[in-house]
């Protein structure tokens, strides 16, 4: 490399373009397909931040009970509809760390509300890796530490208390299990059922799939929301919280099988005519073989990007069942369970982040749509 007087660095050896090109078609041809997925779906860079977005708040489900400084249904009772409280550093010019101020509760004669106002002359420093209310780390370890706890005879509302003075910061991350869980294995019954059926009825046809085309018609022809309904309303009241977080993620998959079913019959009507199907065929594969190695690898591109689209659907179909009642119900923490509490738009006007929990809905549904169309893009790297 030589450097001209004006800056620019030149190579001496001759360039050969045919070299280079040849150079660059073979590494991509050599490069495993996972590679050149990777450094496509890099290009998308919308989705390649819902995708770590995604993963550090799946990451952040186990340990919801460290993070949060209250437990999930913890009362407060001299602190009901408490304002979000902020975290200072510095008091009277110098600083003394992450601090907060004790709020007193006043009435107000004139409005006959409580009013919460700041201690500003008493700054509280915030505790960190103390103890509190016991959780289990994981759902298997039980545990008392908290990552950060509220001062001694001070609260600590990052956003607020609601109607029973219970801290809506620690029940969104309570709430985060349930509700982003559920499309978890509300997608796997629906992947299971849709692929089943629809390899079936694509490989063989006949019969087999004229039977499973009606059967698909006839679920697609009912009015999803007051299925829903009906189904989620015959299920008893006495269950446990648990028993009805699993009986509704099997209905939201349920019900969502039909449309992947379908999906995947158009997509092994044509692959089962292609030259390597019958060459399988042929050397004595079994059905079964040919549709787990040669077929469904031709259509998992598909598959992915139809669950990452599939799952934000099945957190709303919860949300709505439990902002109506039809679903998860107290103790029980949803963010459906918490939005149920903000039905009432008077009470909305007066104590507004009694609806923050419709912020984290909205923005995982958006990640999980933009991940979505960036691997919808780049898992079929060879399109271009």
């Amino acid at each position: 490399m030589t450097k001209h007087t004006d800056g620019r660095f030149v190579d001496d050896a001759p360039f050969d373009a045919d070299a280079a090109l040849q150079q660059l078609e073979r590494a991509d041809l050599d490069a495993p397909n996972w590679v050149l997925v990777w450094r496509k779906f890099k290009t998308h860079k919308l989705g390649l931040i819902s995708g770590v977005f995604l993963l550090f708040c799946y990451l952040m489900l186990p340990f919801a009970g460290f993070i949060a400084p209250y437990g999930p249904n913890e009362r407060n009772g001299e602190h009901l509809y408490a304002p979000p409280q902020s975290i200072n550093w510095f008091h009277d010019g110098s600083f003394i760390g992450p601090y907060v101020y004790p709020i007193l509760a006043e009435a107000d004669l004139e409005t006959f509300q409580w009013k919460f106002v700041p201690d500003t002359e008493d700054p509280r420093p915030i505790r960190f890796f103390c103890e509190g209310t016991e959780y289990r780390l994981a759902g298997l370890i039980k545990s008392d530490t908290h990552l950060f706890c509220a001062p001694e005879g001070a609260t600590l509302f990052l956003w607020g208390s609601d109607r029973l003075g219970r801290d809506v910061f620690s029940r969104i991350l309570y709430g985060a299990q349930l509700s982003l869980t559920v499309g978890l294995i509300g997608i796997s019954v629906s992947f299971t059922l849709g692929i089943f059926f629809g390899s079936i009825a694509g490989y063989f046809g006949g019969k087999i799939d004229w039977v499973i085309n009606r059967v698909i018609e006839v679920l697609r022809s009912l009015p999803e929301l007051p299925l829903w309904l009906a189904l989620s309303a015959a299920v008893p009241s006495n269950w446990s919280p648990v028993a009805v977080f699993f009986i509704i993620s099997i209905i939201l998959g349920i019900l969502d099988w039909p449309g992947l079913a379908r999906s995947v019959r158009a997509k092994f009507l044509s692959l089962r005519e292609e030259e390597y199907v019958r060459a399988a065929e042929m050397m004595g594969a079994s059905s079964g073989r040919v549709i787990r190695k040669h077929l469904l690898p031709n259509f998992m591109s598909h598959l992915i990007a139809s669950a990452t689209l599939s799952i934000p659907a099945m957190i709303l179909g919860e949300t709505a069942l439990s902002f109506l009642g039809l679903g998860l119900r107290a103790p029980a923490v949803s963010w459906g369970v918490m939005l149920n509490d903000a039905q009432n738009l008077a009470s909305i006007e007066i104590y507004p982040w009694t609806a923050i929990p419709m912020l984290p809905i909205i923005v995982i549904v958006l990640a999980f749509n933009f991940l979505g169309d960036g691997l919808r893009d780049s898992l079929d790297p060879y399109q271009q």
